[in-house]
């Protein structure tokens, strides 16, 4: 698309505002909001549901993974559904019984009922996050997206941190229920408000998808290779990864599911995933960040409080505490990047998020050990976690960077699947290399046990204890389960530290793709383009 063309079609055929748009930023990205706690809520209530239920613990993570599933599966796909439905219509369906079914998960008198409601919540939220994203885009001018994005960033970043702390305040005060039933006027509110104040714009009017046309094998493709892809990355470290039979099916029908899905879509008229967006460099490479800023966010998230739970003893509540602060430090530095992607080319600011974002992890390798305060953590989980608002702002932005006004809904849909694969990827990362990098530690300072050393450790041990009343038999056993325990945290410290170090690695290799991407005009137009 030419320059002039992309001007002409910008300004001819956008939607006239009839309502404040800052209003109606903020009703979508509610909206958006609470689908997105919704997939770190439940996490910390999982005992209480098995308890609850009857269920074991390993049963009710797939309260998690059906969701996860169901909602990755719909994201690549809602550009098509808003076509035939309407986005507006679709945005709403999409709330509306994405309401019904948190209130049905709530009520669910066993966990085979709550694990369908999950996968119809899940669903049906899948369409909440890429609606909200192209709504902003159509309904604010392109000088004004950078401001909006920032608006809707509070959703995508900000409720997975507040997820885990808000969940565990409401199971501990009340019910694990609740957290469910939370989203039921919340959801009322916002279907109410999206009719009232959302309209279509003119360009998805003119150009209805139909139900005839529907993808049925791209569809039934999509939801072979991500629902298996989804479940493998879930279940991969629980079941020793390819060691398990079970994980290598699944990882052979992701493969081919996935594989056959783009070949299939490539050469279809009318996609159900316009995969051919793909021919964009720019839009290809903002994919790829994004799918990297899903690793990174999601994995700081996990790492942090686990660390601090299961080797400094701090409590769910202590450990989302750490989480919050930086999250409310967010919610007003985003405004801040908005405001600058109006001044500064988005490839910049991506620039200088990544390049702070590995800084931030390289100071977590540094600081991160067993005698680490509460402070010294909030600070730490604050240099970790600020740089995402320089990244997620401009790099929604820089995703709709030379594409026509009618694959807004498709775009945002693939970028949304893209970071929500990553979140799915940061997770399973996380939990392998910690697992991995634990066993390598605690043997290699195993080898140091067998010291002189090592054995006067034991015997000043031994010796206090034994001036505190124990026996000297009872007291060298104390003595060496105690220097064992202290060598299995030390080990598990420094594979953290591991993970760390690998996050602060991709980090800074984002860095370099970002000035690869296309120039934009802060001040100008989308169509004002010109390539690096």
């Amino acid at each position: 698309m030419s320059t002039a063309n992309s001007i002409t079609a910008e300004s001819v055929v956008r939607a006239p505002i009839v309502s404040n748009p800052w209003i109606i930023g903020v009703v979508v990205s509610l909206a958006a909001f609470m689908e997105v706690l919704d997939t770190s809520i439940a996490n910390v209530a999982l005992p209480h549901i098995a308890g609850s239920l009857a269920a074991s613990n390993d049963e009710s993570t797939w309260v998690l993974t059906s969701y996860l599933v169901s909602n990755a599966i719909v994201l690549p796909i809602s550009g098509f559904f808003s076509g035939w439905l309407g986005r507006k219509r679709f945005f709403m369906t999409c709330i509306a019984l994405f309401t019904l079914s948190s209130f049905l998960c709530g009520i669910a008198p066993s966990l085979g009922f709550l694990l369908l409601f999950r996968v119809m919540q899940g669903g049906f939220g899948g369409g909440l996050q890429p609606m909200a994203q192209a709504i902003l885009a159509d309904t604010f001018p392109p000088e004004k997206r950078g401001l909006a994005f920032a608006l809707y960033g509070v959703t995508a970043i900000c409720a997975p941190a507040i997820g885990p702390t808000l969940g565990g305040w409401i199971t501990d005060n009340y019910s694990w229920r609740w957290i469910f039933y939370i989203n039921v006027p919340v959801g009322v509110m916002a279907a109410l408000l999206v009719y009232r104040l959302v309209q279509d714009p003119p360009h998805l009017l003119r150009s209805k998808a139909k139900l005839a046309n529907f993808d049925f094998v791209g569809f039934g493709l999509l939801a072979i290779g991500v629902g298996a892809l989804q479940i493998l990355l879930d279940k991969g470290q629980e079941d020793d990864w390819f060691g398990s039979r079970f994980i290598t099916t699944l990882a052979v029908f992701a493969a081919v599911g996935l594989v056959s899905m783009v070949i299939w879509e490539w050469f279809r008229k009318e996609p159900i995933v316009d995969v051919r967006l793909f021919k964009s460099f720019n839009f290809a490479s903002c994919n790829l960040m994004f799918f990297v800023v899903g690793i990174v966010l999601f994995s700081s998230t996990v790492l942090l409080p686990l660390f601090l739970q299961t080797l400094l003893g701090y409590t769910a509540q202590s450990a989302g505490l750490v989480l919050s602060a930086a999250a409310v430090l967010l919610l007003f530095l985003l405004p801040l990047v908005g405001w600058l992607t109006t001044r500064v080319q988005a490839r910049h600011l991506l620039a200088f998020g990544w390049i702070t974002l590995a800084a931030g992890m390289y100071f977590s390798c540094r600081r991160l050990d067993l005698l680490m305060s509460f402070r010294a953590a909030t600070w730490m989980r604050i240099l970790q976690y600020l740089p995402i608002g320089f990244l997620f702002v401009p790099l929604t932005n820089a995703g709709y960077v030379g594409l026509p006004l009618e694959k807004n809904n498709a775009a945002a849909g693939v970028m949304n699947f893209m970071r929500n694969i990553g979140q799915s990827v940061g997770t399973s990362m996380v939990t392998t290399l910690l697992a991995r990098r634990s066993q390598y530690h605690q043997s290699v300072l195993a080898e140091h046990t067998h010291s002189p050393s090592f054995d006067a450790a034991v015997a000043r041990l031994a010796d206090r204890l034994t001036q505190a009343g124990l026996s000297m038999y009872a007291a060298q056993q104390q003595a060496f389960a105690r220097l064992y325990e202290a060598l299995i945290a030390q080990a598990q410290a420094l594979s953290y530290i591991d993970v760390y170090w690998f996050l602060a690695v991709i980090a800074a290799s984002m860095f370099f793709l970002s000035f690869l991407l296309a120039k934009n005009e802060p001040r100008g137009a989308r169509g004002e383009v010109a390539m690096h």
